[in-house]
This record gives structure tokens, C-alpha cells and sequence, in this order.
């Protein structure tokens, strides 16, 4: 059992706050983005989305800091919050000036892909409201002095979104941990959003910077190389044949230079066909490895939401149980589960994650 120094929850009105950017996803299902006539719209954002997790499948209490342009568009992202049941209190409203010259909400066109068909996304998120976040913008002192939480998450992809971003992130990462509360940081590396503002470099020396915060880092082996600068040796840049344990080697490396690490978690993932991919998850704590069950040949409906689901899986473990090998279970099922289902967010309850954890099957329930 590791020891944690976690706020009692009776002292906050939060177990978990997230910062991030909430875009509006849009989904053809089945077809193709280039000729759909209809889309499905859900809301997603790589932070959100473990907020969510964690209050829809894990009922713990949690709420997101955002900002979203006022316009019919951010009321309905909204919507999709209240619907998820994450408060929405702290989303920051900016006034839309008519046609998004200077504010406007993210879009995100995403198809799933199937077979030898990968998936797709196609982001349509500059100028956004949240990305235009700057130092003072937010009340810290007042959320995690007053109301209270007990866990902080954010990410990379935040940090992508513009110059201001990751100050705000320092700035708010610096306040949580004045105020006793655990960081989590999920590295997220979208090339995408890098692309114009430095790339891999940039990626680099914003995430290192911002890596003496966290206390629980989160990331698959590309995140670790193209965010921290750390690679696998003798594994090409592709990943496409993952040796675990060289991966265990790197990440001993990780700790090693970041002794703050209390906890390092990531997805393994052997990409076989977009439907059809072996899925598992490690977690190092307390100078030890621990790896969930292994899934192979694990078939996928929509795979957008995995590594967010295994996040808000593996926090809950630690959390409710501070126990390595119980949150990676709790992780890598989750993050299964949610990929079982259309959409980035979860749809699977408390119940489902435990009987899987368990060696439940899939015989049908009636």
C-alpha cells in the first residue's frame, strides 16, 4: 500500500479538478468525414475527459476549468458537461463577437476508422477561448485554498494550445501544491499541435519545465520521447515491437531524473488493425513496476478516450485504495471498456470495471 498524503475529502468540495479544453466532437459513425452528410456530436477534451470518467463511472466529485466562447455553440458543450455530471462553475465565459474573429469555441471532426482503416481526427481549434487563458485569469486561491480539492489534472495538450497556456499551467500547478493537493499530468504529444509553435523542441522544453510539478506522470513510450527526451533504447521510433522491459528501463531513467515521480503510469498498446489492438498498462510506485492483465487481440469500436478512461481508472485506484496493482487494474479495464463504445467519453460503470478486474466475461446480462 503506498502512503499518500491526500486531502480528506470531508475538508474539500472536490476529489479531482481538471484544466483543459472542452471541444464539441463531431462523428460521422461509420462513414467517412470527407463524404458525411450527418455527424453524432459529443463533447471531449484529453482533461475533461477524466473528470468526467471519474464522476460518471467512479462517483467522486469533480469539476473542470475551461473557458468557452458565449455563444449557442459553448452553451452546448456546456450541456454536454451538466449531462456528465462534472461542475461547471469554474468555466470561464467569453464574450463571442459574432463570427469568431476573436473568440470562438474547438471543434473536433474525429472518424473512428475500422480494420486496416486507422482512425482520424481532424481538430478545428485555433483562436479558441480556453487557448487565449492567461496568468490571473483563474482564482487558484480561491479553488484549492477555499472550495478545496484533493487531486489537480492537466496535460500536455493544454499546453500545446498556446504561448500562454503552460504559464497558466505553472501558475496553477504552483498554487495545488501549496495547498497539499496531488498533481497529475498526462504528457498527451498530438505532433499536431506542436507543429506550428516549435515542434518536438518546443514540446520538449515546455513539458520539462513544467515536469518538477507533477506527481503523478502519465504517458505512453512516444509521450516520454517526444515530451521528455527520453528513449527506448534499441526500439525504433515507429514502437511498432514495444519491449516492455526496455521500456521499464527507460522509465527507471525517468524517475531517476525526476525524483517527484511518486507514480508513473502508462497504456500499452500493439496496434494491429484499427478494430483489433493488444491493450495492457504498467504503473511504477515505490521504486516497483506493477502490470495489469494483459488483453490481447482486445476488438475496438472507437479507440478516441482510451488513454483518458485509463487515466481516470488508474487515479481512482490510487486514490480509494493506494494500491499500484489495484489502480493499473482499474485503469486498463476502464480504458478497455470506454473504447467499447462510441464517442471520447466513458459510458461504463463502477460495477463493469470490477467484474472485469475480477475475470468477469462478456456472457450476456439478463
Amino acid at each position: 500500500m503506498m502512503q499518500w498524503d491526500l486531502i480528506s475529502e470531508k475538508a474539500v468540495r472536490y476529489d479531482l479538478v481538471s484544466l483543459g479544453e472542452v471541444m464539441l466532437r463531431l462523428d460521422p459513425g461509420e462513414g467517412r468525414l470527407r463524404t458525411a452528410r450527418h455527424f453524432q456530436a459529443w463533447e471531449g477534451g484529453g482533461e475533461y475527459n477524466v473528470a468526467r470518467g471519474l464522476r460518471k463511472c467512479f462517483g467522486m466529485r469533480t469539476a473542470v476549468v475551461t473557458a468557452l466562447a458565449e455563444n449557442e455553440v459553448g452553451r452546448l458543450i456546456e450541456d454536454f458537461i451538466c449531462q456528465g455530471g462534472v461542475d461547471t462553475n469554474w468555466i470561464r465565459w467569453i464574450p463571442y463577437d459574432g463570427v469568431g474573429r476573436v473568440v470562438r469555441n474547438g471543434l473536433n471532426f474525429t472518424e473512428r476508422g475500422f480494420g486496416v482503416r486507422g482512425a482520424v481526427g481532424v481538430p478545428d481549434r485555433g483562436n479558441t477561448a480556453v487557448a487565449q487563458l492567461k496568468c490571473g485569469d483563474v482564482d487558484w486561491e480561491s479553488l484549492f485554498g477555499k472550495e478545496g480539492a484533493r487531486w489537480f489534472h492537466t496535460g500536455g495538450i493544454f499546453a500545446a494550445l498556446s504561448e500562454s497556456t503552460p504559464d497558466v499551467l505553472e501558475e496553477a500547478m504552483t498554487i495545488a501544491r501549496r495547498h497539499g493537493v496531488v498533481i497529475s499530468y498526462d504528457l498527451n504529444y498530438r505532433p499536431s499541435l506542436w507543429k506550428a509553435v516549435g515542434g518536438q523542441k518546443k514540446a520538449q522544453e515546455v513539458n520539462r519545465r513544467l515536469a518538477p510539478l507533477v506527481d503523478v506522470m502519465i504517458g505512453n513510450e512516444e509521450d516520454f520521447t517526444a515530451c521528455l527526451g527520453f528513449d527506448v533504447e534499441g526500439v525504433d521510433e515507429s514502437f511498432a515491437a514495444l519491449d516492455v522491459e526496455k521500456f521499464k528501463q527507460m522509465i527507471a531513467r525517468v524517475v531517476k531524473e525526476y525524483p517527484n515521480f511518486k507514480v508513473v503510469g502508462t497504456t500499452l498498446r500493439q496496434v494491429k488493425t484499427a478494430t483489433v489492438n493488444d491493450w495492457g498498462a504498467i504503473c511504477w510506485a515505490d521504486g516497483a513496476f506493477y502490470e495489469a492483465a494483459p488483453r490481447p487481440d482486445l476488438e475496438i469500436l472507437d479507440r478516441v478516450g482510451g488513454g483518458d478512461s485509463f487515466a481516470s481508472g488508474l487515479i481512482y485506484g490510487l486514490m480509494v485504495h493506494g494500491d499500484p496493482q489495484q489502480a493499473v487494474e482499474y485503469g486498463a479495464v476502464h480504458g478497455a471498456l470506454a473504447m467499447t463504445t462510441p464517442g471520447d467519453t466513458s459510458m461504463v460503470t463502477c460495477a463493469e470495471v470490477e467484474k472485469l478486474i475480477k475475470g468477469g466475461s462478456a456472457r450476456v446480462v439478463r
